[in-house]
């Protein structure tokens, strides 16, 4: 255990920004997962605002540090492929 005072502060700040990031994260992998069962169901209306849902998302994280933009630009490329992938098969 920290007996300084500033290590116990440091340890509380840490505690608390690991929930947060673990709250968005988690949210980052639910509409992921809603986006693409969007997408098995062939929804375009909803695929398109819920994507831009996780592109924002996304981008929140890369701001935040929570992940690397080229893994967040990675993912919404490939994400992006699949919708444009729909639009052409109609």
């Amino acid at each position: 255990m920290a007996h300084r005072r500033s290590s116990i502060k440091k340890i509380r700040i840490d505690k608390r920004r690991r929930e947060n990031n673990i709250r968005v994260i988690s949210s980052l992998r639910t509409t992921t997962r809603k986006v693409n069962s969007l997408i098995a169901a062939k929804k375009s209306d909803e695929i398109i605002a819920e994507s831009r849902n996780l592109f924002s998302a996304l981008d929140k994280a890369v701001k935040k540090g929570l992940m690397k933009k080229n893994e967040a630009s990675r993912r919404k490329s490939r994400l992006q492929i699949r919708i444009n992938s729909l639009k052409l098969q109609k």
